[in-house]
């Protein structure tokens, strides 16, 4: 399970000022973070600090991501619908 300060600061990490993107990382986080082990967070953590263009267009499919220690985190986030 993760501390409190860390989800507090992957949550506003997930902050990107779109609202779609923020809410598929933001679900992520709801969704994973009390079952995530540490390699998890530490991936969701990279995602996060990678370039909001970048993250943008892996995330909303514009682009494959690259990084093979990304690319199946990406594409998870991706995989669910916008609800």
């Amino acid at each position: 399970m993760v501390d409190e300060i860390r989800l507090k600061r992957m949550r506003w990490h997930c902050r990107r000022g779109t609202r779609e993107l923020d809410r598929l990382l933001e679900r992520w986080l709801d969704e994973h973070a009390d079952s995530a082990d540490e390699a998890e967070l530490a991936r969701f953590e990279a995602v996060l600090a990678c370039e909001d263009r970048e993250l943008q267009r892996w995330i909303l499919g514009y682009y494959d991501c690259e990084r093979d220690d990304l690319k199946a985190l990406i594409d998870e986030i991706r995989a669910k619908p916008l609800v």
